[in-house]
């Protein structure tokens, strides 16, 4: 993206990861996983460092529209030496599309080794007063509904050692006056992430979130007003500038991989060095 943040770091930084520079060890050599969200983002970015660490087959769950960045993300992974799966869907549908993608994956695999639940949608609405039925129904339908039903129906195809990773954000943290329905979403995940945990921790299975903030993705220009990403592009951390995705990626892989075994229930805060106590 031409129209970098003031504070961003510029390419070959020495401080900064870039997907050139990581280099896998093959922590998830012959491992599958879904990742909702994949087409862009961070959620591409994880799709991406899990296919450098050797995962057999990545499912890129993303809205339709979205199709051709999902395709450049399959590209990207099958360059690496993984399998792309890409599916197209709504997941604001419901429980049946949740379904839906979880049977094409088992079928296509046979099991689920890691879920990462990273999609996302954000309405900037300055006033309570301002919010609708509407925004309200789309942004929880969207941010999650769909984490209860893919777990639901993934869970049972999730042996011992298999990982599941949620994204929260900073905004469950510090708040956000002008992303009130987005923020809430984010603090119910942080409960989910507790209290499945605990649910799932006699089945080996780990649950853990990644509360990242402030990151460059599309998610942001998408869903602001000019003036409002001016706003956000004046958000420095203390470490000076935005975060690019593989910055907040590689939290997801750690917490997804065995040097993570003994880590479930627990946040991640990639965010610069805003200090959030949580």
């Amino acid at each position: 993206m031409s129209d970098k943040p003031k504070g961003m770091a510029a390419k070959g930084d020495q401080d900064v990861l870039t997907l050139e520079t990581y280099r896998g060890v093959g922590k998830f050599q012959g491992k599958v996983a879904i990742v909702t969200g994949g087409d862009s983002g961070i959620g591409r970015s994880v799709a991406l460092l899990l296919a450098k660490e050797g995962a057999k087959g990545i499912a890129i769950v993303h809205t339709p529209k979205e199709q051709k960045d999902a395709d450049a993300a399959k590209q990207l992974i099958e360059k690496e030496g993984s399998e792309a799966l890409s599916i197209p869907c709504d997941l604001a549908e419901g429980e049946e599309t949740c379904k839906t993608i979880v049977d094409q994956v088992v079928g296509k695999y046979g099991k689920i080794d890691v879920l990462i639940l990273n999609a996302a949608i954000q309405y900037i609405v300055p006033s309570i007063e301002e919010t609708t039925p509407e925004i309200l129904e789309d942004t929880y339908r969207t941010n999650i509904f769909p984490m209860f039903y893919l777990t639901k129906f993934a869970v049972p195809h999730m042996a011992r050692g298999s990982s599941i990773v949620s994204s929260t954000s900073v905004t469950a943290y510090q708040g956000s006056k002008s992303l009130v329905e987005y923020s809430s979403t984010k603090g119910a995940i942080v409960a989910f992430t507790r209290s499945l945990s605990q649910q799932l921790a006699p089945r080996g299975i780990r649950v853990n979130a990644v509360a990242a903030g402030p990151i460059w993705t599309p998610l942001n220009p998408a869903s602001r007003e000019d003036e409002n990403l001016e706003g956000f592009k004046g958000k420095e951390a203390p470490l000076g500038r935005i975060g690019q995705p593989i910055e907040a990626a590689t939290s997801y892989v750690f917490l997804a991989s065995q040097e993570a075994c003994y880590m479930t229930g627990q946040v991640l805060h990639p965010n610069g060095g805003f200090v959030v106590n949580g």
